[in-house]
């Protein structure tokens, strides 16, 4: 890896640039110039003035990084200018970084909002210091995307007094759970060069997860996996440089603070990283010294953050020319939200270049049964998540989701179905027919779907195996531009485009219940015909995608 030099017009000190370096993503450096700022953004100043809390990273007097949490009440955070924030919140007794806000101190804070996900970061330094009030100076401003942060709603408590702090050198057994069951921390580092510079100084810096993604083999260590983020790298930029880190844990529940400081190491390629799907690299803190300080803060969060999981890419199949299907399973090796055949499942797709991650949802075409998540997207030319996930996402990848949800669900457990569908909805229709091919009745089910010809028919093995041994399910599969080689293998069974001529030859049951899905003309018109046949409105279920044509 070639030597990187301090550059005074970059967002990026040499650390931080060695490190996207070595990791192929120095391109990222156009796009920092446009969003890394001297200044608060006036929407950043709103954002900050309106917290209940702010994560503060500084040093002590020994120069090692601690991170605390500074609270108070409604406008304790004021911003006078767009250069400065006053924040008139001390650390309580016994913190370590009690009396560190001195006139000329680095100082990193991250404001975020647990809540809604949201975060910005600024780093800066001390240039006044009252009783009880600080004055701090923007250096670097920039905000942060979402991912991995757990969410939680806040209340403030009557502040009751914090008890004894305590102060070890070993993590106590209590600690050591505290620790190993927490799904989110906080970590301090910093870098200061030779020279002034706009990049150096203190960072504070969220890390998230599933409960148990921090570990302490013994009390004296921690280790986390470090997964993909904003390709900035400003704290492992820093610990190339400066290994020294300080650690928050938060007692949601009883506003309680651990704090640790120690030595990091980085392991970037060893076996032990192997054992970490999706890892980057493994961060090892060596420990030098803890603090506890109970009931340190006078906010309370939920316990619980369940609505955000991390899922873990472990198989990737291509399904047809423009479909494939993508096999999750959790990132803690923890069991799955439950969902409904028809469901689809929400996800987070951090994308090179974007200052926000995508949003999609995509049905869910696996078994309810399954104790995995499987979607299959299709491949849209000018799509920015799908050609993403086709194109760059493979197994071993880390991406967010909620729980599955949605209102397309089988109604009934008794009523004839009908499963129709077009192009890409068949995906929703297929996890409805893993579960009405496990019922033991005999109810009747009828599974029709339109496809452009035999190279766009996603899943269509896995339907024909799954009604194989199921004479109450019949399956009719129209395509509309059938190939030569289609019409040889006849994995069809009419040519043009499934319609309600085509259903109501099929179907003669009035109580039947259909499940419609795919483009929304499509929808339209078989609805329209559905209606025209006399099939009660009620008994007509829609879940539509994609573009009006």
């Amino acid at each position: 890896m070639s030597e990187v030099t301090e550059n005074a017009e970059s967002p990026f000190h040499s650390g931080e640039q060695q490190v996207q370096e070595r990791l192929g993503v120095r391109d990222i450096e156009a796009w920092a110039r446009k969003v890394v700022r001297d200044h608060l953004p006036e929407q950043h100043r709103e954002f900050h003035t309106s917290l209940p809390f702010l994560v503060v990273a500084a040093r002590d007097g020994k120069g090692r990084p601690w991170v605390t949490l500074l609270d108070g009440a409604e406008d304790f955070v004021r911003s006078p200018d767009d250069r400065h924030l006053v924040i008139s919140a001390e650390p309580v007794r016994g913190d370590a970084l009690e009396g560190a806000f001195r006139i000329g101190a680095d100082v990193g804070i991250l404001g975020i909002e647990l809540a809604t996900r949201r975060r910005n970061r600024v780093n800066g330094s001390i240039v006044g210091n009252g009783t009880g009030t600080i004055t701090f100076k923007v250096d670097q401003a920039f905000g942060n995307c979402p991912q991995y942060i757990r969410e939680r709603e806040w209340r403030r408590v009557d502040k009751v007094p914090s008890g004894e702090p305590e102060t070890d050198s070993r993590l106590s057994a209590s600690q050591r759970e505290w620790i190993e069951t927490a799904d989110t921390f906080f970590i301090a580092s910093g870098y200061r060069g030779q020279g002034e510079s706009a990049t150096f100084g203190m960072d504070a810096s969220h890390r998230g997860g599933d409960r148990g993604f921090v570990q302490a083999p013994d009390d004296s260590t921690l280790r986390f996996p470090d997964y993909a983020g904003n390709n900035h790298y400003n704290t492992i930029g820093n610990l190339v440089l400066d290994p020294r880190a300080g650690y928050l844990f938060i007692d949601f529940e009883t506003g309680s603070l651990l704090q640790l400081t120690g030595t990091a190491s980085i392991d970037w390629d060893s076996e032990e990283l192997a054992k970490f799907p999706g890892a980057r690299r493994l961060v090892t803190l060596d420990i030098e010294e803890i603090i506890e300080l109970p009931a340190a803060v006078g906010l309370r969060w939920e316990a619980d953050a369940e609505s955000v999981r991390s899922l873990r890419l472990i198989e990737k199949i291509r399904e047809s020319d423009d479909v494939t299907s993508f096999i999750f399973e959790a990132r803690d090796d923890g069991p799955l939200a439950a969902f409904e055949p028809g469901q689809h499942l929400p996800i987070e797709l951090s994308i090179p270049g974007a200052d926000e991650p995508a949003r999609r949802t995509y049905s869910l075409s696996s078994s309810p049964s399954d104790d995995r998540y499987r979607i299959s997207v299709k491949r849209e030319p000018k799509g920015l998540v799908s050609c993403h996930l086709h194109d760059e996402v493979e197994p071993g990848a880390i991406i967010e989701s909620r729980r599955p949800a949605g209102e397309f669900m089988m109604t009934c457990n008794i009523c004839p179905l009908v499963l129709v569908s077009a192009g890409v909805g068949v995906t929703p229709m297929v996890s409805m027919l893993h579960t009405v091919a496990a019922e033991s009745g005999d109810r009747p089910v009828w599974f029709v779907h339109g496809a452009r010809d035999g190279q766009h028919h996603p899943l269509a093995d896995e339907v024909r195996d799954l009604v194989s041994d199921r004479p109450n399910i019949e399956v009719r599969v129209a395509y509309s531009r059938p190939r030569p080689e289609d019409k040889i293998g006849k994995d069809f069974d009419c040519e043009g485009r499934v319609n309600g001529a085509l259903l109501a030859s099929l179907v003669k049951n009035m109580d039947a219940h259909y499940f419609l899905c795919g483009p929304t003309r499509f929808m339209a018109d078989v609805q329209s015909e559905l209606e025209n046949q006399n099939v009660p409105a009620d008994q007509i279920h829609t879940e539509t995608f994609g573009p009006a044509g």
